[in-house]
């Protein structure tokens, strides 16, 4: 959902965004913000996870959550198959199974009507996936700093493959801006694999999510930013290969998490 590989933006990564020269042309775009409406959190979750799932999927099987941190700042990188997963992964990962509101980098296309009402009272804030704005990275970073949860989704779309798609480099970047500017911090990424029984999820197909164990970010940062955030993506991606089943050799392994 997020692709943030364009030149503009490997700069707005590489630079705390409160030290952004308030003249720029980002600076003069309107903050992007988000919350979590805690009247109507209470009735949807309870509705998703009680009522649409189950009667939607005929099983759904979730392991893992002991990986997920229960405070701090954290972020939830789940493959990306369906619309189903703004729906699964709030009851992998949410309030009811973590005790944790969540927070979501949502498509700017999907924050409209009705149903965009809804998301951004459930957390969820815009983003434009072609040219992604200094609004929604600096967010971003605020959200991570206050010590949130927020869900992005690495591969950048939705894809119907069974595979692990090339991840984009945007998320590992925020996460490194986050760390380089609050050391200690203890920033962690949560890999997360989406699978459905159907290339499309149907009425009564199956879905499983599995969810990995954490990446210790301050563990990849260097003096070189370019390399960090590499080696952050290519442990990432590695992660969820393996949680998605494929090999992977051992040169890729990720860094270990003390």
């Amino acid at each position: 959902m997020i692709q943030l590989d364009s030149r503009e933006h490997t700069q707005a990564m590489t630079t705390p965004a409160e030290h952004m020269p308030e003249t720029s042309t980002a600076a003069k775009v309107a903050p992007v913000t988000s919350r979590v409406c805690h009247w109507l959190t209470p009735i949807l979750y309870p509705l998703g996870r009680h009522i649409v799932l189950p009667f939607y999927f005929r099983r759904l099987k979730v392991t893992g959550q002991e990986n997920i941190p229960k405070t701090g700042p954290v972020i939830l990188a789940p493959t990306h198959r369906s619309r189903w997963d703004a729906l699964v992964i709030p009851y992998a990962a949410g309030k009811i199974a973590t005790g944790r509101d969540l927070r979501f980098m949502v498509s700017a296309d999907e924050i409209k009507g009705i149903q965009g009402w809804f998301i951004r009272r459930m957390g969820g804030f815009p983003v434009n996936t072609r040219h992604p704005g200094i609004g929604s990275i600096r967010h971003s970073v605020e959200l991570l700093r206050n010590g949130e949860a927020l869900v992005m989704f690495p591969e950048g779309n939705i894809f119907r493959e069974t595979h692990v798609q090339p991840l984009k480099p945007g998320m590992a970047r925020i996460a490194l801006q986050v760390e380089s500017s609050q050391p200690g911090i203890d920033l962690k990424i949560v890999p997360i694999n989406i699978r459905y029984s159907e290339p499309v999820p149907h009425w009564r197909c199956d879905a499983e999510v599995k969810i990995g164990s954490p990446l210790n970010v301050a563990n990849y940062w260097t003096k070189s930013a370019k390399k960090s955030a590499q080696q952050l993506t290519d442990d990432l991606e590695t992660a969820m290969k393996e949680l998605n089943g494929e090999k992977v050799s051992a040169d890729r392994l990720p860094v270990a998490t003390p």
